[in-house]
């Protein structure tokens, strides 16, 4: 794994103890810096962090607390508090 993968990674774990904390703002500054190592590294964003981030706003997404999930016929629909959804299949 490559330097820039594990600092996303990392950053991935501190933006969810930010926004689990109660600190939103400080989660999607984490979020906005995976982002950019992502980005310069040319790295795609893994999909445990991709689905619990607002691509919108950049927050870091707590069902419950900033995020609505619904499931729909073949589909998860999970709209963040700015009003942007995203939808994933399931089988």
């Amino acid at each position: 794994m490559s330097l820039a993968a594990e600092r996303i990674e990392r950053l991935h774990d501190l933006a969810r103890e930010a926004a689990q904390e109660g600190e939103p703002d400080r989660a999607k500054s984490y979020v906005r810096r995976a982002r950019r190592v992502a980005e310069r590294h040319r790295l795609s964003l893994p999909r445990s962090f991709t689905r619990f981030t607002c691509d919108d706003c950049d927050a870091y997404l707590v069902p419950g607390r900033n995020a609505r999930v619904r499931t729909r016929e073949g589909h998860v629909v999970v709209t963040c508090d700015c009003g942007d959804h995203a939808r994933y299949p399931y089988r």
